[in-house]
């Protein structure tokens, strides 16, 4: 039986709710209702007018509605219930559901289930975006069919149809996608693991044992590409069942990748042989943490591309936008969008990827970790610091009771919105200067997520005069 019939095997005929009708849903919705699904929408807007454009699908579609305050009402009576990474799996509406025999999965879940192809997949706080792109660009260098998704790309589960045995699903999953999963991927990947969103996991055990579940599920032949330089991740050695293989940039390893220090090449070493695959000079990608990001992806697909496509990748692969982004240079100041800092080490990553002080924006909504990790940092690396948002009094407490703040010569500004805060910045600015939005705070106080807070600044920065 094809992967798509053993889909529609399991919800032909069968009451489906979807929570939320996000981009990889509105998708999703279609594809059921196709195979013969009776499909409900759960959604907090108020009325089917209030969905736009696609309130139009909806109808074509004959969709069940359960909308406003209490549109988890709709979970009663259901087969099956799509969870949404952003709806929370230990909500009591769905652990209800649960209990009275719904099944409750997810678009990610189901893929895993009936994908035909390896799957590898990365997860991680940081670095998860660009160590799966570098992979999959990896894989397409050796002329391999590429299906990308999870977090980041298209949904996976519409495109299961198109998926053929020989194709590889390179996957991107985040804590949320990752705590109710019972499959693993072939190849898992986790970069590093420091305290975040706080505001959503009950506890930063939660958040951890989420993240495990990359390996717990894993089956031999497999492989787990661990960060050798994080204590958390170390640590999963235990969890791992099958091949287990690091990457480092501060050590040497024999198993995995790692940077060399003779030479400062980034080399592979397996079975006592120690490979050279690309000198540190030729990295288009800024910042030490791409070192390590580069490390990461080569690990998970050595011995399934040849060297020469991770050389090719590695050598011309120029970034992910709003990771450390150039966006302009005007009167002699360039300007960086780095939105995707939505942590305090994502944003100490792109500090030091600067070999000068810098002007930085920060700030915005607050998930509840802590910034003093942030502030010798920002001492060590920033002039002039322009704060903005929930969690910009928040960073400026943690700066200003720093040891060395008083003599350190950092200027504090405050901004309003981010139109204020770019105008601050170019206010302070000389010529030979580096401005960058890293905020180290997610963008949920003015912006639905990173990515439009990222081209808004870009915007208003384009439109200077």
């Amino acid at each position: 039986m094809l992967p798509i019939q053993q889909l529609q095997e399991l919800i032909q005929g069968k009451k489906v709710a979807f929570i939320g009708a996000g981009v990889s849903h509105k998708r999703c919705i279609e594809q059921f209702v196709e195979l013969g699904a009776q499909v409900t929408l759960c959604d907090q807007k108020k009325s089917l007018d209030d969905f736009g454009d696609y309130a139009d699908t909806l109808r074509r579609l004959k969709v069940n509605l359960s909308l406003g305050e209490h549109y988890t009402d709709g979970f009663a009576g259901q087969d099956i219930i799509m969870r949404t990474p952003g709806y929370e799996y230990y909500k009591p509406a769905l652990q209800a559901a649960l209990k009275a025999g719904a099944m409750v999965t997810s678009e990610v879940e189901l893929f895993f289930e009936f994908c035909p192809c390896e799957i590898v997949a990365v997860t991680g706080s940081d670095g998860k975006t660009t160590t799966t792109t570098l992979i999959s660009k990896m894989f397409e260098a050796a002329g391999r069919k590429v299906f990308l998704g999870g977090n980041i790309g298209a949904a996976l589960l519409p495109q299961l149809a198109d998926v053929t045995s020989d194709a590889v699903a390179v996957v991107e999953l985040s804590s949320f996608q990752l705590i109710s999963m019972r499959r693993s991927p072939k190849v898992a990947v986790v970069t590093n693991v420091t305290p975040n969103h706080l505001d959503h996991h009950k506890d930063m055990q939660e958040y951890i044992d989420a993240k495990r579940n990359i390996l717990l599920w894993q089956t031999p032949p497999c492989r787990a590409v661990l960060g050798f330089e994080n204590d958390i991740t170390r640590d999963m050695e235990k969890d791992c069942k099958g091949e287990q293989v690091w990457f480092t940039r501060l050590h040497e390893t024999d198993r995995g990748a790692f940077l060399r220090e003779s030479d400062d090449t980034l080399c592979y070493a397996e079975n006592g042989v120690v490979t050279p695959i690309l000198p540190r000079k030729e990295i288009q990608l800024r910042g030490l943490h791409n070192v390590e990001n580069l490390l990461a992806a080569c690990a998970a697909v050595w011995g399934r591309v040849p060297i020469e496509a991770m050389r090719q990748v590695g050598s011309t692969f120029t970034g992910v936008e709003h990771r450390i982004e150039p966006v302009r240079t005007l009167d002699g100041v360039t300007y960086y969008n780095d939105s995707i800092a939505s942590s305090p080490t994502r944003t100490i990553a792109g500090l030091r990827s600067f070999d000068q002080k810098i002007i930085l924006i920060a700030g915005g909504y607050d998930k509840k970790i802590p910034y003093e990790p942030l502030a010798p940092e920002v001492l060590a690396h920033v002039k002039t610091l322009v704060l903005m948002g929930a969690t910009g009094p928040r960073i400026e407490k943690a700066v200003r009771e720093c040891d060395g703040f008083a003599g350190s010569g950092l200027t504090i500004l405050h901004a309003d919105n981010m139109q204020h805060a770019v105008e601050l910045a170019r206010g302070a600015a000389k010529p030979g200067d580096v401005v960058s939005l890293s905020p180290a705070s997610a963008s949920f106080d003015l912006y639905p997520n990173f990515e439009v807070r990222g081209r808004d600044y870009k915007n208003i920065v384009k439109n200077l005069k």
